[in-house]
């Protein structure tokens, strides 16, 4: 066991970077519930599609008298991006990955049968799969969800599985199609606006940092100013 004092590391640069940005950030404080939901937030469109996009998708699956309208629901409310080209794509590999985890469950149902540790077995791998692929790749994940949550609904009794892969590729279609519409329905043009003026806000943060460093004898308390002032910029971009 040694005795001697602990290594400090040595600084770097990046962390430094990072944790003057979340001064920043903190600095600012956080901007009340209306702020960020109100008229004229960029939150506001993407709360609105969200809830059209959902009521829409409910009272269809219900109108169908499918089993379980709340997977439409789900389903609309997971395709929500910063525009429609990326809802789009989020509804395709919604609906591929559901398309495919039906078709897995199918497979996996007859195992899962044979007793409760086989169904809790299942559920588990499933679980850990949908952990694993869900941030890296979309429809994986989708993949993996997909079976869990049929699986899950058999812990109260077992069920037919052509009812339930039925009820899911129905919801999933339904909630998809219903979603990307109210998507094209509610635009979010403040969205675009936000990033071009937190962009120009960066340029000009940049270009005074240059014109500091570019001075013959810069100062200290001058470039931690135009330092902070591009962080701000930065953390207003990201937001």
């Amino acid at each position: 066991r040694g005795a001697g004092a602990v290594p400090r590391p040595a600084r770097i640069a990046a962390l430094d970077d990072e944790l003057l940005g979340v001064e920043v950030e903190l600095a600012d404080g956080k901007p009340s519930l209306w702020r960020r939901i109100g008229p004229g937030s960029p939150l506001l469109p993407v709360a609105l599609r969200t809830f059209l996009g959902c009521a829409l998708a409910g009272y269809a699956s219900l109108a169908l008298g499918i089993g379980r309208p709340y997977w439409a629901l789900v389903t609309a409310a997971s395709l929500y991006q910063a525009n429609v080209t990326l809802t789009w794509s989020r509804g395709v590999q919604r609906v591929v990955g559901n398309l495919a985890g039906v078709l897995v469950f199918a497979a996996v149902v007859p195992f899962a049968h044979l007793g409760p540790a086989a169904l809790v077995l299942c559920c588990l791998v499933f679980s850990f799969g949908a952990e694993a692929f869900i941030t890296r790749n979309y429809w994986l994940g989708s993949l993996c969800v997909t079976p869990m949550a049929l699986l899950v609904t058999e812990f109260a009794r077992i069920q037919e599985p052509g009812e339930l892969i039925a009820d899911r590729v129905v919801d999933t279609v339904v909630g998809a199609l219903l979603g990307v519409v109210a998507a094209v329905a509610v635009t979010n043009r403040r969205a675009g606006d936000h990033i071009e003026v937190a962009l120009v806000r960066v340029e000009a943060a940049r270009a005074a940092v240059d014109r500091e460093v570019a001075c013959a004898s810069p100062g200290a308390t001058a470039l931690e100013t135009v330092r902070r002032s591009l962080a701000g910029a930065l953390v207003e971009l990201r937001a």
